[in-house]
């Protein structure tokens, strides 16, 4: 199985933590979509015929495409891979897009499944992020999705931000509920380079970001969706039982994707290349020479171990021992490593499996640094 990847490279507005590649302007937007479209007739072999299961519209806001501009790049899509075994197609989408007359046009795309940046369901929060859209617009949208018959959806959400109190945060989870969501993913806010909250912090403006707040949070989150029976399948990610995402459970599980766009990724199981992250570079390489700009990386099998590490120490499926064994051989150097986590209770072997626990799962990315060989 393999996935594909659209990087869609717009946005109404910038929103203050937001480090991802994407422009405020849509004057390059029509050249950029035939731009992808070249691509992707380019990048028909990268998958070696491997069966599609996933297709992930990302951004940026996919939100500002068309039903028509999302069906041109299926049907591309469909003309060069494989898709009899495609399972998930998702559209990220922004609150303030998601209008019954634009919903009732997706019904027209293969489009099966929504991610809803939320983010909040708080004004004050959504005023600070920066974020185009109100609570009351949040609320609505998911409901008027499910009135469309879009059940399979996710939303995100924020935590650890200024305005967030303890109590609000219980509330946006009880939210969750309430609203028959059945998947979300919750990140910590962070503070990135480049970003408008870190220039903000770093000239003063705006006070250093509380970490025990945010873990703190991290726990309500933790303890309420126990309560609210959602599996805490990857540290940002929960959902009901076999709601899982397909499509970012495959990243972490290592299958090989595409990346489409400016910035996107892509992974053929041995090698990494990224796509450069600046539009009319990317617009010109391709309508002017045909070619893709991108950077490539061969993955030494060091580096696909530590990934391997790095990605499913952070899922509840753990890090199988017994694969590394035959892969990589080395079962005692992490053992070895992970003594003083198992001793903390950070980390727990089991079935020939080493997991983090609760208390394990706020160190996630420190942990599997320690690993690392």
């Amino acid at each position: 199985m393999a996935g594909i990847y659209i990087h869609i490279p717009f946005c109404k507005q910038k929103c203050t933590y937001c480090n991802f590649h994407f422009s405020t302007s849509l004057s390059q937007k029509q050249a950029l979509l035939e731009a992808i479209h070249k691509e992707l007739s380019l990048q028909k072999d990268f998958l070696n015929g491997a069966p599609v299961d996933t297709i992930y519209f990302g951004g940026g806001t996919p939100s500002l495409l068309s039903s028509e501009e999302i069906n041109r790049i299926f049907d591309l899509i469909e003309k060069s891979f494989p898709l009899d075994d495609l399972k998930e197609f998702t559209l990220e989408t922004n609150p303030d897009d998601l209008n019954l007359t634009y919903l009732q046009s997706l019904r027209t795309t293969p489009v099966n499944r929504l991610s809803i940046g939320i983010q909040s369901f708080q004004d004050a929060d959504l005023q600070f992020m920066n974020r185009a859209h109100t609570a009351r617009e949040a609320d609505y949208a998911i409901k008027a999705a499910q009135d469309k018959g879009f059940e399979n959806l996710t939303i995100d959400l924020i935590y650890g931000s200024p305005q967030l109190s303890n109590d609000l945060w219980k509330s946006h989870l009880r939210k969750v509920k309430e609203l028959n969501i059945p998947h979300f993913s919750a990140y910590a806010l962070t503070v990135e380079e480049n970003t408008l909250l870190h220039h903000s912090i770093q000239n003063k403006k705006l006070p250093a970001l509380d970490q025990e707040k945010a873990a703190a949070q991290f726990e309500i989150l933790m303890n309420q969706a126990e309560e609210m029976h959602f599996e805490h399948y990857e540290i940002s990610n929960l959902a009901k039982k076999n709601a899982y995402a397909i499509h970012n459970t495959n990243y972490w599980k290592g299958v090989p994707y595409l990346g489409i766009g400016p910035s996107a990724h892509s992974f053929n199981g041995e090698a990494r290349q990224w796509n450069i992250a600046n539009n009319a570079l990317y617009i010109e390489s391709l309508h002017s020479r045909g070619k893709i700009p991108f950077e490539k990386e061969t993955l030494t099998e060091k580096d696909r171990l530590n990934e391997y590490l790095m990605t499913s120490l952070r899922t509840m499926w753990g890090c199988d021992l017994s694969l590394i064994e035959k892969r990589w051989g080395a079962v005692k150097e992490i053992m070895k490593q992970s003594e003083p986590y198992l001793e903390k209770n950070m980390m727990v072997c089991d079935n020939r499996k080493l997991l983090l626990t609760r208390k394990g799962k706020l160190f996630a990315d420190k942990i599997a640094g320690e690993l690392f060989q």
